[in-house]
């Protein structure tokens, strides 16, 4: 637990261009009770394109409260400045990075509303649902992806009738994306970024159901993600693009080289 703490209070870069935060949940004895907890985890691109995890912390549920918290714990480890965060739509995050890094774009993670979707396909289904999916996001205007939508409602609307209704629900945020070139479309999406690292976690704790305590599960965490981190060894995919049209779109926010 000291190696936890030390990476855990250790000071970060000024700025990320791209933080990506989520939340598992595990359950863990805590005074003789069965406890849920959710485990959050903040995961960023630095200048350089390389990911870092920034930070993994619990609470008993999730709220404005929990991520103003995550966040100034964030901020007060030198962190000054991130352009896009990225999250599934968890509940009082916006409210929290307004108040923190109020110049933070906060945008839904479309990684996750796929897998979100997909979990209502049938598997022989799937692949076919995914492939119409990637019309709607890939659109290169607001006008097409709302076509590409209604053709996706069509289609699937009467046998999977929650993906659509999932998607109008979100069209707000969607249409955000819509509002960036496709290079940083590519850069927030990367679905590697985040879900190949919840998957990974994901495996080593499915076995186990309930954790003798938060430290364990912290411990279990914190080990997984050292041995994941020595294999980021290059850029996310298209980077050098994103960053130079990030030095268009964020201006004197993005640092120089000295």
């Amino acid at each position: 637990m000291e190696d936890v703490r030390a990476w855990q209070s250790r000071p970060l870069e000024e700025v990320y261009p791209i933080v990506y935060f989520d939340a598992l949940w595990g359950k863990a004895t805590e005074n003789g009770q069965v406890a849920k907890v959710a485990v959050y985890l903040a995961l960023g691109v630095r200048m350089d394109g390389k990911k870092e995890v920034l930070g993994m912390g619990s609470a008993g549920s999730e709220g404005a409260k929990f991520w103003l918290h995550v966040l100034t714990e964030i901020k007060n480890r030198r962190v000054k400045d991130m352009f896009i965060g990225c999250v599934d739509g968890i509940k009082g995050f916006p409210e929290a990075m307004e108040v923190v890094f109020p110049m933070t774009k906060v945008q839904l993670c479309l990684a996750h509303m796929v897998q979100h979707s997909l979990s209502y396909a049938g598997w022989k289904d799937r692949k076919a649902v995914a492939a119409d999916l990637k019309t709607i996001y890939r659109a290169a205007t607001v006008e097409e992806a709302e076509a590409a939508l209604a053709a996706f409602e069509e289609k699937w609307g009467r046998k999977f009738p929650s993906i659509g209704k999932s998607w109008r629900a979100h069209w707000a945020e969607i249409v955000m994306f819509m509002s960036y070139p496709a290079e940083i479309r590519k850069a927030i999406y990367t679905t590697n970024a985040i879900e190949s690292l919840n998957r990974s976690l994901r495996k080593i704790s499915k076995n186990r159901s309930l954790f003798p305590d938060r430290e364990s599960m912290f411990k279990l965490y914190y080990l997984a993600l050292e041995r994941i981190a020595k294999k980021w060894t290059k850029p996310i995919p298209n980077w050098s693009e994103a960053l130079n049209r990030f030095a268009v779109e964020f201006g004197d926010r993005v640092p120089r080289p000295e």
